[in-house]
């Protein structure tokens, strides 16, 4: 077994830190070269913003730390797979490469749903990468939603 690259180790982090503030434990790194650019959580019941999305929260922070809307030169890295509205904003940021860790079969929109950058109307398609860190991904989700069933 390899170990997982740092972006990913952040991104879990942050997911972690996500599920001890009752978020679901969902974190995102954007990466420009070797620097770390942004990093985030999900945040939409601290923010009251269904948009904030751990994605939509680390594209934002990094288009504004480099000054630019467009984030060619950047990868994604976020510990579950895309929503419709995050794999939006990838194509819009024009992200390089995307990575990801669990799959998510009811919400994700990349492998799963509506498959948005297989779609023609998608006019960025980003390289995908899945599968990475996904044991330990889905790992926090289970378990931050087993609790509060169980709470």
């Amino acid at each position: 077994m390899f170990p997982l690259p740092p972006a990913m180790r952040q991104a879990l982090d942050a997911a972690r830190d996500a599920a001890a503030r009752g978020e679901v434990p969902v974190g995102a790194v954007v990466m420009c070269g070797e620097q770390v650019v942004a990093v985030a959580a999900n945040a939409p019941r601290a923010l009251c913003d269904p948009t904030a999305h751990a994605e939509m929260l680390a594209i934002r922070a990094a288009a504004r730390a480099l000054g630019r809307d467009r984030l060619e030169d950047c990868d994604l890295w976020v510990t579950l797979e895309p929503c419709a509205m995050c794999a939006g904003a990838i194509a819009h940021a024009r992200v390089a490469r995307l990575y990801f860790g669990a799959d998510d079969a009811k919400g994700g929109a990349v492998e799963h749903g509506p498959r948005f950058f297989a779609q023609p109307t998608c006019h960025h398609r980003p390289e995908v990468y899945a599968g990475i860190g996904a044991g330990e991904s889905a790992m926090l989700l289970r378990d931050f939603f087993s609790a509060r069933r169980a709470g």
